[in-house]
């Protein structure tokens, strides 16, 4: 089982975002993709749930084409991939709880009591026991983005798709957050894919990263492997050196 991206292309207008991106998220591993603002991460992400339609290239989760899909087996397709969003996405009317509950529900197939059961479990799993009655008002960025954590995993999906899920948290918080995504790969057995720009981040909870570059995977390994590249592009980034990607551009 996995997740296979192959030959994807996606522009808007003129600007080519994405061009013959190829990668595949193999079962049980947490893959980071990496690359600076604006190259397309977000845009990749979008396009395995069909929430944006590739131009060109196919989708595959579980070998099915999800391009190909009808509509109700996408969201049952859907129901397997669990997707945080950047900030979160909460709901500031719904509490904590309902917040959570929301994925459930839409389902159909859970009553109330087995409904609250699973929220409990899955605000449990990211340390917010007690946090069912507030509202996203009157929890921290950090909290909120478990919060939204939670309601990912509370359908209980094969894969996580993380979008930048460490954008605007402090260190401190950043770490929790990533202890958080290591935990919930092993105890639920999930795959991830993580975007990220964060490369502490990435180094902590990653077993593969691969950098999207101008549209174009530029590599693809190991931390340890990325840290010994020798392309300067790769450099540039992980390092923060900007300097070096412009003396080969």
């Amino acid at each position: 089982m996995s997740i296979e991206l192959r030959g994807i292309r996606k522009a808007f207008g003129p600007r080519v975002i994405l061009e013959d991106v190829t990668l595949t998220v193999e079962e049980g591993e947490t893959l980071a993709v990496i690359g600076y603002s604006g190259v397309g991460k977000s845009v990749l992400l979008k396009s395995i749930v069909r929430l944006l339609e590739p131009d060109a290239g196919t989708v595959l989760v579980d070998g099915q084409d999800v391009g190909l899909l009808p509509r109700e087996q996408l969201l049952e397709l859907r129901r397997r991939i669990g997707y945080v969003f950047q900030f979160a996405a909460l709901f500031d009317s719904l509490s904590v709880f309902d917040n959570v509950a929301l994925g459930l529900r839409r389902q159909g197939s859970m009553n109330e009591a087995a409904i609250a059961t699973r929220v409990g479990e899955s605000l449990r799993l990211v340390e917010l026991e007690g946090f069912e009655e507030r509202f996203p008002g009157q929890i921290s960025g950090g909290q909120r983005k478990r919060v939204g954590l939670a309601r990912a995993i509370a359908t209980r999906p094969r894969y996580l798709l993380y979008d930048e899920p460490t954008t605007g948290l402090d260190p401190v918080t950043t770490a929790v957050i990533d202890r958080l995504i290591l935990k919930l790969a092993r105890e639920l057995g999930v795959t991830s894919l993580v975007v990220t720009h964060d490369m502490k981040s990435a180094y902590r909870i990653a077993t593969r990263i691969a950098m999207l570059d101008q549209g174009r995977i530029r590599f693809v390994g190991t931390p340890a492997e990325i840290q010994q590249s020798a392309d300067p592009v790769v450099r540039g980034f992980i390092e923060g050196r900007p300097e070096l990607a412009q003396e080969v551009a």
